[in-house]
C-alpha cells in the first residue's frame, strides 16, 4: 500500500495509464539485485530507486576510485577510498527513504552467487567482466530468475533481457567465456562518459516494464547504441536447440530487424568447393575461439567490425561464421546497415561444418 507521501512523488507515473497506480504497487513490492555499482549500476540505481521499486540489493566489493567520476555518476571526490556500495546506499537513501537498500560489500562469487540472487525477483547485471556476467547468467537461469543484461565497449553498448519466460540467455550469444587475460577492460581501451548512462537508463527501463508488465521487452532481442553516430539497431536473438526453451521465436516488430540471409554448412563448402577466391570468409569471434578452431578467413571480432567492414572488398561474397550463429547473424545486420550490401551468416555456427 502506497502511502500519501509515495502517491505525490510517483505521481507523474501514476498518471500514465500504462502503468497507473497498479504498477506503482507492483514496483514497491519488487526485489530487485543490481550486480555492480560502477558505470552502468549508477544510473541503474538512481532511476530504479527514484521510480519507487520497494527494495534494492547492491553488489559491489569495489571502493571509489578518481578514475570513476567521469562516469560513475552517484560518486564524488569525497567518496574516494570508500565502499561503493556502502557509498551508493547512502546517497540513494537520501533520495528516497520510502526504497530499501540492501548493500553487499563483497563480490558476486561461486561459493555465494546462489545466496545472494535467490531471494529477488529480478536481477540486474552491470558488471564489467566476462566471469561475472556468465555466473550471473547462469544462476538466473538455474534460479528461474530474468536477468536484465547491459554491458559497454569503448562508444558502444548492448542491453538485453535474458531468461524471461523461457526466452534465451546470455549463453545463447556468446556460449563461452574468453580467457580472462586476453578481455580487455575500460582501463586498456577506455570509454565515453556518457556511455554508461545511456545504457543504463534503457536497462532501468526494462527492469520497470518488467516488473509492472508493461510494453515490450527486450527478451529474444539485443539493442546496440553507437554513441559516435547516434545509431541504434535491434537484433533478433533465439535459444539454442540445445536449452530446455524455445528454439524458434515469433516474429518481432523491430523496424531495424531484418531476417539474416543464412547459408547452410553444405552451401559454404560447395561455394569453398567451387569458387574459394569469390568468398570472403569472416570470423567474428574472439581470437582464442578462433585460435582454439577454425575453418580459415579472417578473424575480427564481433565488437571491433565497424571499424574493419570499409577494408572487405567489395568483389566477394561476403560470409560471416561463429561459434553458434548467432553472433554472425548479428554481423550481417550490421554489414547491411554500413555498407548497404548482402552479406550471409554461416546456420548453426562452426561446429554445423563437420571439421
Amino acid at each position: 500500500m502506497l502511502e500519501r507521501e509515495e502517491l505525490k512523488r510517483y505521481n507523474r507515473q501514476i498518471i500514465l495509464p500504462e502503468l497507473g497506480l497498479p504498477g506503482q504497487e507492483k514496483l514497491k513490492a519488487a526485489r530487485l539485485l543490481v550486480i555492480g555499482a560502477g558505470g552502468l549500476g549508477c544510473p541503474v540505481l538512481q532511476y530504479l530507486v527514484a521510480a519507487g521499486a520497494g527494495t534494492i540489493g547492491i553488489v559491489d566489493d569495489d571502493v571509489v576510485d578518481i578514475s570513476n567520476l567521469h562516469r560513475q555518476i552517484l560518486y564524488s571526490a569525497a567518496d574516494i577510498g570508500r565502499p561503493k556500495a556502502l557509498v551508493a546506499g547512502q546517497k540513494l537513501n537520501q533520495l528516497n527513504p520510502f526504497v530499501e537498500i540492501i548493500a553487499y560489500t563483497e563480490r558476486i562469487t561461486a561459493a555465494n552467487a546462489q545466496q545472494l540472487i535467490t531471494t529477488f525477483d529480478v536481477v540486474i547485471d552491470g558488471s564489467d567482466n566476462f566471469k561475472t556476467r556468465y555466473l550471473v547468467n547462469d544462476t538466473c537461469t538455474a534460479l528461474n530468475k530474468p536477468l536484465v543484461f547491459g554491458s559497454i565497449f569503448k562508444f558502444e553498448g548492448q542491453v538485453s533481457v535474458f531468461n524471461y519466460q523461457g526466452g534465451p540467455n546470455y549463453r545463447d550469444v556468446f556460449p563461452e567465456a574468453p580467457p580472462e587475460n586476453e578481455v580487455p577492460n575500460c582501463a586498456e581501451i577506455g570509454v565515453i562518459g556518457v556511455l554508461p548512462g545511456m545504457i543504463g537508463t534503457y536497462m532501468a527501463n526494462e527492469a520497470i516494464k518488467l516488473i509492472c508488465g508493461i510494453g515490450e521487452l527486450l527478451s529474444g532481442k539485443l539493442l546496440t547504441l553507437n554513441a559516435l553516430d547516434s545509431s541504434i539497431t535491434v537484433f533478433r536473438i533465439s535459444a539454442r536447440p540445445s536449452q530446455n526453451t524455445l528454439t524458434t521465436a515469433i516474429p518481432l516488430p523491430v523496424a531495424s530487424f531484418e531476417v539474416a540471409d543464412e547459408i547452410s554448412a553444405e552451401t559454404l563448402k560447395q561455394w569453398l568447393a567451387t569458387k574459394p577466391c569469390d568468398i570472403y570468409l569472416v570470423d567474428v569471434r574472439e581470437p582464442y575461439e578462433f585460435d582454439d578452431e577454425n575453418i580459415g578467413g579472417v578473424n575480427i571480432s564481433l565488437y571491433e567490425l565497424e571499424e574493419h567492414a570499409n577494408s572487405f572488398p567489395s568483389d566477394k561474397k561476403l560470409v560471416f561464421i561463429c561459434q553458434t550463429g548467432q553472433r554472425s547473424k548479428i554481423a550481417v545486420q550490421q554489414i547491411r546497415t554500413l555498407l548497404r550490401r548482402e552479406a550471409f551468416s554461416l546456420k548453426g555456427g562452426i561446429h554445423a561444418f563437420n571439421f
